[in-house]
Formats: C-alpha cells, sequence, structure tokens
C-alpha cells in the first residue's frame, strides 16, 4: 500500500495567518502533537506543539515561529514503510503526504498506521504465536511454512528482527491455530530454538483453573 491511499481524514493544515492559541486547540481537539503548515497548497512545514509552547505570544501567527522539525513528509507514491520510517525517526504523531510538485495533499497519522498494521498482522484473528530464533544462513521461510501446515494450521502474518551486528534471526509467526503444542513439538523435533509461545488456548486453560479454585475453595 502506498502513502496516497493511507491519507487520514479530517486533519486539516494550517495557514501562517493561524493564531499559536488556534493551533494548540486544534492540536488538542484532533489529539495530535503535531499538524501541517500550508500556504495555498505549498507544503511549508510541520508545527510541533512544542514549538507552540516555546512561543511567549499565543496570538503571536504561527507563520512567525520557529519550527523545530525539518519539513519532514513523504511522497504519495511512497510506500507506508516510508511514512512510517519518518515518523520514528521525528517522533510524529502525522506525516504529511505531498506530490510530487510539493502540493499538500493531506497527511497519515500514527493511529492510523497502527490500525493498518494491526489489521496486517491478524491481530485480531483467534490463534497462536510462536516466537523462533534462527541463524540468517539457515533461514528457510518455506520449510517453516511447511512445519506450520503438517499440523493443520496455516501462518497469518510473521516479521522478522535481528540485532546489530548479529547473524541471528527472532521470527515471530501469527498462526491460526488456538492449541499450538503440536506445531510447538514439530519445531522441537527440527531442532528450532522455541523463544517464546502465546496461545489464547492458554488464557483460557489459565481462567478455567482460576474457575475451579474458586470454586473448590468456596465448597470448602
Amino acid at each position: 500500500m502506498i502513502a496516497k491511499q493511507m491519507i487520514t481524514d479530517g486533519v486539516m493544515p494550517l495557514k501562517t495567518s493561524e493564531t499559536a492559541r488556534n493551533a494548540l486547540s486544534w492540536m488538542e481537539d484532533l489529539r495530535v502533537m503535531h499538524v501541517p503548515i500550508v500556504n495555498e497548497s505549498i507544503f511549508l512545514g510541520l508545527l510541533s506543539e512544542f514549538d507552540l509552547y516555546d512561543s511567549k505570544d499565543l496570538e503571536a501567527p504561527i507563520g512567525s515561529l520557529e519550527l523545530s522539525l525539518n519539513a519532514p513528509y513523504v511522497y504519495d507514491y511512497q510506500h507506508i514503510f516510508d511514512a512510517l520510517k519518518v515518523m520514528h525517526a521525528h517522533k510524529l504523531s502525522l506525516v504529511p503526504v505531498l506530490d510530487q510538485h510539493q502540493n499538500y495533499l493531506g497527511c497519515i497519522t500514527l493511529q492510523s498506521l497502527l490500525e493498518h498494521f494491526a489489521a496486517s498482522f491478524s491481530v485480531s484473528e483467534p490463534g497462536g504465536v510462536i516466537v523462533l530464533e534462527v541463524s540468517a544462513r539457515d533461514f528457510v521461510l518455506s520449510e517453516i511454512a511447511r512445519i506450520v501446515e503438517s499440523n493443520d494450521a496455516k501462518i497469518l502474518s510473521f516479521f522478522t528482527q535481528s540485532a546489530p551486528n548479529s547473524m541471528r534471526l527472532q521470527l515471530s509467526l501469527k498462526v491460526n491455530r488456538i492449541d499450538i503444542e503440536p506445531i510447538l513439538q514439530t519445531f522441537n523435533r527440527f531442532q528450532y530454538d522455541i523463544i517464546a509461545s502465546f496461545s489464547e488456548q492458554n488464557d483460557h486453560d489459565d481462567l478455567r483453573e482460576r474457575y475451579d479454585s474458586l470454586m473448590n475453595y468456596l465448597n470448602i
């Protein structure tokens, strides 16, 4: 998905003539810490709430303020990973989206990105999570998928993580099976290092055990 497809409705940019007080009120209403500044449709910069707090005159136009951010943005054709990278680098609550002529098209909020990635990683789907550690040289996704599928399950999503200067990878797999014990046993047989596992079945079992303990206590 590209940045243009992720533009959030409802976050209007401010003009340079708006006062610092109005800008603060606008940020509070939108629950964001940044807001774009435009002149007509041309993107001028990104105003931070810290710029406003540093202002000695809340009635001053925001066009007179010195901006602490170096106008971060993404182009409409860039991937949303680029938007996330810019957000992370500058600790932004939103990132402006521009066309190739520097015209402001809209913005992507951190909330909308979180919702998108939550859906992409099948967060709300029932199932379990398995975290493996493998050598980067030995990482073969097709073999991992085969092990999961041999236990009548599917990989809903996965992502990798590596430490700096390390040849080891951590793989987090979300599978569509709540009872993941057979999958774990198969990974053990193939000598995979299982770092952690999380299952709704475990949560259900813990809840059942607590309920049974409570009933036994009440029956005493």
